[in-house]
């Protein structure tokens, strides 16, 4: 696209002449005969260069000038005055002040107009393509932006993934270990105590193989939920794998804390459950054997095994009483 140069002038043989002298610009002409022809053109354009009158009646070049370095996207548009008058120093600097940038004295000589115009355009030209640049580079930068917040995400969501169970959202073997490993070290630390409870579904074999697996899977995600409320917020309820589940109880220096809260979700994962599958309700009730082991602080390597074992012993001589119970490690 051509840029474009306005010349202001109320004198149509000056209009005139500058048309014949701009001829071979390069530019785009528009000419106005006053300064309200003049904004109002700059309103609808955007000009490379102004050529201005200043002897103009009505509202001279310094008022035209005035009101176009008011306005913000206007500013930065280049003016020549071009005047038979004016030529003292005193004219000169209220004319910059305006907001000129140079002026040509009438009579016009061709060959400064044309190398004035010439570098004014050129001046156009590189800033039009510094902006291109500019613009290019934001939108590159707004590409990147998105790009990393989409990996972050991604990643994020792997991370995720790769610690938690995909069915419960609770956290899988790797992630409950790492939480097992951090308390005893806490509790080594600190010389605390905390418990471990294993936790296996009486009964779960059974919905599955009636209802299917679809049921299965629900029935999972309501006995995560209800294991969630039921817990403390500084507690770690984990999915194992199957229809095993541990938790990690934090800050029980008394065992019979511990098996008074297991018995409660026990209590609370015996209650009937109604699940949605493929939209009909099935009522099921399963129940839960816990075995609870405490942690004192040790200096053994394999603490974390030790305690997992003491724990799974525990769960299993619940299973072997009647199930749907709690048993405290030895």
């Amino acid at each position: 696209m051509l840029p474009k140069i306005l010349v202001v002038d109320d004198t149509a043989a000056n209009l005139v002449a500058m048309r014949r002298l701009l001829a071979n610009s390069g530019a785009q002409l528009f000419e106005a005969r006053n300064g309200n022809e003049a904004l109002a053109l700059c309103l609808d354009h955007e000009f490379a260069l102004i050529l201005l009158d200043v002897n103009m009646p009505d509202m001279d070049g310094f008022e035209v000038a005035a009101l176009l370095g008011d306005a913000e996207h206007l500013r930065d548009t280049p003016i020549i005055f071009v005047t038979a008058a004016y030529a003292d120093d005193m004219n000169r600097l209220k004319g910059y002040r305006s907001g000129a940038v140079d002026y040509i004295a009438k009579p016009i000589n061709d060959v400064i107009l044309q190398s004035k115009v010439r570098v004014f355009l050129e001046l156009y030209a590189a800033r039009a393509k510094l902006q291109h640049a500019l613009d290019e580079l934001a939108e590159r930068n707004r590409q990147l932006t998105q790009e990393i917040a989409e990996r972050e995400l991604m990643e994020a969501m792997v991370r995720h993934q790769a610690h938690h169970d995909a069915l419960t959202g609770l956290p899988n073997r790797i992630l409950f270990h790492d939480r097992l490993h951090g308390a005893i070290q806490r509790a080594n630390r600190h010389h605390s105590q905390f418990a471990l409870a294993c936790i296996d579904i009486d009964g779960f074999k059974h919905v599955n193989d009636s209802h299917g697996h679809a049921a299965g899977d629900a029935l999972l995600q309501e006995i995560a939920a209800r294991l969630l409320a039921h817990l403390r917020s500084n507690d770690t309820v984990a999915r194992l794998g199957g229809d095993e589940f541990a938790l990690v109880l934090e800050e029980i220096e008394d065992p019979s804390l511990a098996l008074q809260l297991c018995g409660k979700l026990c209590a609370a994962l015996g209650e009937p459950y109604a699940l949605s599958v493929n939209g009909h309700l099935i009522e099921v009730r399963v129940g839960a054997s816990i075995g609870i082991a405490p942690y004192r602080p040790t200096e053994y390597p394999d603490a974390d095994e030790r305690l997992m074992q003491a724990a799974d012993r525990a769960m299993y001589e619940a299973k072997r009483g009647g199930k749907n119970r709690c048993v405290l490690a030895d």
